[in-house]
């Protein structure tokens, strides 16, 4: 959806974050639903590759949502912050034992590369939350917390292959996160600055999701290299 049809009219913002979550978060990209990550005979090594890379960018202390509630000036986003920090929490938990479950992370070629690609998105995702443009740090831990709604769905479902008891996700979901941001006291510009605080986060997470769908096809090739 264009970012010009999203600042027509009224400030909607939370109409407007869940439409940006929708069509350019993980929701919108094809390995997230992929038969490779999902359902084939090397699933299972594609979601460990997951959960590794996921833990990498996510499983850290503090992440993004943790910095962004610190930096918070918002009353009234404060109660969903303390919701959102103490899910995310137990969705940090819930991924270590997936790691468990799932395995080690499988043996793929440029590994040193992909560890720099991460670090550098988890310095994106610093930055951001650092931001003292009001607004950026609320939007991109709000389209985290709405983004992770399509990754839990990733997980959930390798969760049933590995045989692991999916939980209950007690993140914000999607309505009450859009209730905030609707109620937001009108500031200039405000739903450009959430918008592409928005942005700068998915455009990390499709990125993530691009590099494990290349690593997945570079495992095949190597596959094919040795049994050829």
């Amino acid at each position: 959806m264009p970012f010009a049809a999203l600042e027509q009219g009224d400030a909607d913002f939370g109409a407007m974050m869940v439409a940006l979550a929708a069509t350019e978060g993980s929701a919108s990209h094809p390995y997230t639903v992929s038969i490779e990550l999902n359902a084939d005979s090397l699933a299972t090594r594609n979601l460990a590759d997951t959960l590794h890379l996921l833990s990498m960018l996510h499983g850290v202390h503090p992440g993004l949502i943790e910095m962004a509630a610190d930096r918070n000036v918002l009353p009234e986003a404060d109660e969903w912050f303390h919701q959102a920090v103490s899910a995310f929490t137990l969705e940090r938990a819930y991924l270590a034992q997936l790691i468990v479950a799932a395995g080690p992370v499988p043996s793929t070629p440029g590994e040193t590369e992909t560890a720099a690609t991460v670090a550098n998105q988890r310095h994106a995702f610093g930055t951001i939350a650092a931001s003292d443009r009001f607004g950026c740090s609320l939007g991109a831990a709000a389209a985290m917390v709405l983004d992770w709604q399509s990754i839990r769905s990733v997980l959930d479902t390798g969760a049933a292959r590995l045989g692991v008891t999916v939980g209950r996700c007690r993140m914000p979901d999607e309505e009450l996160t859009a209730t905030l941001l609707a109620r937001l006291p009108e500031q200039p510009r405000l739903g450009r600055t959430l918008a592409f605080g928005a942005r700068q986060l998915l455009v990390q997470h499709c990125g993530l999701w691009d590099l494990l769908e290349a690593r997945a096809a570079a495992r095949v090739a190597q596959d094919t290299r040795i049994t050829g």
